[in-house]
C-alpha cells in the first residue's frame, strides 16, 4: 500500500506520536463504521479521540489521506492475526477449522461482523481514490489462505487438480458473505453453514483423510 503524500508515517513519530496517530485511527474506524465516510467529520474525529484539529491535521491533512491511513490499520490487524502462530500458516483442514470456530464461537461476531468489510462497504461507496488500497488488502488476506492450500497441495495433502486461487477466493467469500448474513439475521447460524461447507468442499480434494 502505498503512502499518501503529507500523511505523517509511524516509523517517522515519536513513541508519544505513534499513540497518538493509532488512537486517532482507532476512532476513525468507529465513527466511519457508525456514521459512515460522509458522515464522519474533523469535528467529530477530534471530540472522539481527544486530540485538537491542529493535531488532526498534522498526521491527517485530507480526508483521503486519513481514509487510506484506517485501510491500512484495519488491514494490518486483520492480516496480522492470521499470519500469527495459532493457524500455522493454513497448511491443514485443521487450521482452517480452528480459524472458523474461532469466528462462530466469537459472541460478538454476528453485532460487529468484519471489521475490514464493514469498512469495505462504507468506502466503496465514495468517490476517494481508495479502491486499489482496499483491494490490496483482501488480495492479502485472500492470498494467505492460498498459499497455505498451496503448501497442502505441494506436500501431498490435496489433489492435483485443486486450485488453491479459487478454493482460498471460496474461503474468504464465504466468510465475507456469511458474516453480513449472520448480522442481517443477528444470528451466527449463516456464517457457521457458509464456512463450514467451503471447509468441506476444500476437504473433497484431501489426497486421504487421515493426511489433512
Amino acid at each position: 500500500m502505498t503512502p499518501t503524500a503529507g500523511v505523517r508515517e509511524p516509523h517517522a513519530l515519536t513513541g508519544r506520536g505513534q499513540a497518538t496517530r493509532a488512537r486517532i485511527l482507532e476512532h476513525a474506524a468507529e465513527l466511519i463504521y457508525v456514521h459512515g465516510v460522509h458522515g464522519t467529520n474533523n469535528e467529530l474525529l477530534r471530540r472522539a479521540a481527544g486530540v485538537s484539529g491542529s493535531q488532526l491535521n498534522h498526521y491527517f491533512p485530507t480526508k483521503e489521506s486519513l481514509v487510506l491511513a484506517v485501510i491500512a490499520w484495519q488491514a494490518e490487524r486483520v492480516l496480522t492475526f492470521h499470519r500469527g502462530e495459532r493457524f500455522a500458516c493454513f497448511d491443514s483442514l485443521d487450521a482452517f477449522r480452528d480459524w472458523a470456530t474461532h469466528y462462530i464461537g466469537y459472541e460478538r461476531a454476528y453485532r460487529e461482523g468484519c471489521s475490514l468489510g464493514s469498512l469495505a462497504s462504507e468506502i466503496i461507496k465514495t468517490d476517494l481514490d481508495v479502491h486499489d488500497q482496499l483491494a490490496s488488502a483482501f488480495d492479502q488476506w485472500r492470498d494467505i489462505f492460498r498459499d497455505g492450500i498451496a503448501r497442502m497441495q505441494q506436500v501431498g495433502r490435496l489433489r492435483a487438480e485443486a486450485d488453491p486461487e479459487q478454493l482460498a477466493n471460496l474461503v474468504l467469500a464465504a466468510f465475507q458473505g456469511g458474516m453480513l448474513l449472520a448480522q442481517v439475521a443477528r444470528d451466527i447460524a449463516p456464517l457457521r453453514d457458509a464456512l463450514t461447507a467451503a471447509i468441506d468442499h476444500l476437504q473433497t480434494f484431501a489426497t486421504s483423510p487421515g493426511d489433512v
